[in-house]
């Protein structure tokens, strides 16, 4: 899974979409369970602070993912992630990705310059800088995902619609397409809650099975927090699961299981 399994873990960690302009804000934290099988393979975290660039205030995202236990012995992962972006217009200013994965190891930080469409990318690690030129309103891996959670269009969506974003990542642009499948209720450890159901389309052969391998559910309220994730990958499954959170902008709409 090597440079990928971060990236899987950002699907957990975060939502996809949301009905209104506020569906979180500072002090927002969620910690995911992950599972391999039977196997309790790691966790994956994500917060959201307040920053400052340009001397203006900022979102600041932090995400983390490590694996324990028995994963942890056969194949190590400590991740951070982090972005910098706009309250208003969710711009990212910088992102921050460093990352040990079973011995495959990155550190960069990239600066974004969203009037000339540029991204200065630091390679802490191979001691290089270069610039890449980006679309207008291109994302990172961290602020897509906040991006999307107010994204204006989601009441509009119909099954089998979907929505793209624009995001950059290992020194590439990707067209991430979020597809909405549907809703149905979800038994959780905090009770059953209405979800929302997305399957984003990842690059299949590789990692995953199929393009359609992930699918995501997630609140079907205000706060639109990512509830559940089941992955076919290319050697066995993963899901993972809501474990714990605390500073939701928005009541969490969630019954207690009979």
């Amino acid at each position: 899974m090597k440079k990928y399994f971060f990236l899987l873990l950002l699907f957990i960690t975060v939502s996809f979409t949301s009905q209104k302009p506020d569906a979180y804000d500072s002090g927002e934290w969620f910690k995911f369970r992950i599972h391999y099988g039977f196997i309790n393979a790691g966790y994956a975290t994500l917060e959201i602070k307040e920053g400052i660039k340009e001397n203006k205030k900022v979102y600041h995202a932090i995400g983390k993912g490590y694996t324990v236990g028995m994963s942890r012995m056969f194949f190590k992962v400590d991740d951070n992630y982090e972005s910098y972006f706009d309250k208003s217009t969710n711009k990212p200013y910088q992102y921050v990705r460093k990352i040990d994965e079973g011995g495959y190891t990155k550190n960069q930080e990239g600066f974004f310059d969203q009037d000339l469409n540029k991204v200065l990318v630091k390679d802490y690690k191979n001691k290089t800088e270069k610039t890449f030129s980006v679309t207008e309103n291109v994302q990172d891996i961290v602020s897509t995902f906040y991006y999307l959670r107010n994204h204006p269009n989601v009441d509009k969506l119909k099954v089998g619609e979907s929505i793209v974003v624009d995001m950059f990542f290992d020194d590439e642009i990707y067209k991430f397409k979020l597809k909405f499948i549907g809703r149905e209720d979800l038994k959780t450890k905090f009770g059953t809650a209405p979800t929302m159901i997305f399957r984003p389309i990842v690059q299949s052969g590789r990692v995953f099975k199929e393009e359609e391998s992930l699918t995501v559910w997630i609140s079907d309220d205000d706060n639109k927090i990512p509830l559940r994730i089941k992955a076919s990958l290319a050697v066995g499954s993963i899901k993972a699961d809501l474990d714990g959170f605390k500073g939701l902008k928005n009541p969490f709409m969630v019954k207690l299981n009979d």
